[in-house]
């Protein structure tokens, strides 16, 4: 999964990078994108971990992408190379600036900085969208391709971002390869000062954040940074202290999963016990291309087992002996936590 950082000047983008990272990027340092990869925590792998004693253990992975800011210039623009690094995401975390910044002048204005956001992406994608209906319209394009630009073009016209026309209404298959920003999932990250670690986002961002079909929490960037510099014996206590209930990377996993709609399966084997994140909805025969092309092109069946199941029982074995192994089909519905046994030949 790779998550875009985006933010304007100031707004402490890269400090948050390296909260969620734990690397050490240098505030300020231009240039490239820094990329960072993140373990995704699963107590189900490491109850199966302990378990079935496999030689390997593989969680899922978070690859966050700060990205540089050119787009954060004081004008608020977003440049066309900004632009096109933040296309190649698949979510957007939008850093918003929630403390006083001595090398700038103005106060902060976290809502300020959203609308911003929201209007240059809306603006983006309807100078893409008109461009592509006109070349449609003028080559005879298939009446699917030009009624769904129709339909975003609608969307757009309205100031409605993509993401919040419901799946039913809008066929978004003729998008692929566009990036159309407002059709990615948008978290925001209310980036506060250290006196205000604990403190929740105001109700009138958190519901401008609901209208726009994003998500939202807040954290201060440099006791996160810290956080993740302590030894795991003394987080707890530290997090605990600060009235909060968990770190922020933990939060932000959850609510990236909530808001890309995520979840993860298993397989389980003494080689390796792993993780493999899909999308809610996704059936068996696709599940099984995340593991292997071949399993995919050859999938035959599927031999799943729920993960509460199989705690229960302890092993595969005394699954079957109890009946309980479910033997699934291409079409099957993978679940949350299902262990999955891919029967295949190419």
């Amino acid at each position: 999964m790779k998550i875009g950082l985006v933010g304007f000047a100031g707004a402490g983008k890269t400090t948050v990078f390296n909260a969620m990272t734990g690397l050490g990027v240098p505030v300020g340092f231009g240039g490239e994108m820094r990329l960072g990869t993140v373990r995704v925590p699963d107590a189900r792998i490491d109850a199966l971990s302990a378990l079935l004693s496999p030689r390997r253990t593989t969680y899922a992975e978070m690859r966050f992408c700060d990205i540089p800011g050119e787009h954060g210039a004081a004008s608020k623009g977003l440049s066309p190379r900004g632009l096109q690094q933040i296309r190649d995401q698949e979510a957007l975390c939008l850093v918003l600036r929630d403390f006083d910044n001595p090398a700038l002048a103005d106060p902060p204005d976290a809502e300020g900085e959203l609308e911003a956001f929201a209007t240059e992406c809306l603006l983006s994608d309807l100078d893409i969208v008109e461009r592509r209906l006109d070349r449609a319209r003028r080559e005879g394009a298939d009446a699917v391709e030009i009624a769904a630009f129709e339909g975003a073009l609608g969307a757009l016209e309205r100031e409605q971002p993509l993401r919040t026309v419901p799946r039913a209404e809008l066929d978004r298959a003729p998008f692929r390869g566009y990036g159309l920003l407002t059709d990615r999932p948008l978290l925001a990250v209310l980036n506060r000062s250290e006196d205000r670690a604990g403190e929740p986002l105001p109700p009138a961002l958190a519901a401008r954040l609901a209208a726009m079909g994003a998500g939202g929490l807040a954290l201060s960037a440099p006791v996160e940074a810290e956080i993740a510099d302590l030894d795991p014996e003394d987080r707890a206590a530290f997090v605990e202290a600060l009235g909060l209930r968990e770190p922020a990377l933990a939060r932000f996993i959850r609510s990236a999963y909530g808001l890309l709609d995520l979840i993860s399966f298993f397989t389980a084997a003494p080689a390796e016990v792993r993780a493999w994140t899909i999308r809610r909805g996704t059936r068996a025969r696709r599940a099984a291309g995340r593991v292997h092309s071949d399993m995919e092109r050859g999938f035959i069946r599927a031999e799943v087992i729920p993960y509460e199941v199989f705690a229960k029982h302890g092993s595969e074995q005394a699954v079957k002996e109890a009946g309980l192994l479910q033997v699934e089909g291409r079409d099957y519905v993978v679940e949350d936590g299902d262990i999955l046994h891919i029967r295949f030949n190419v």
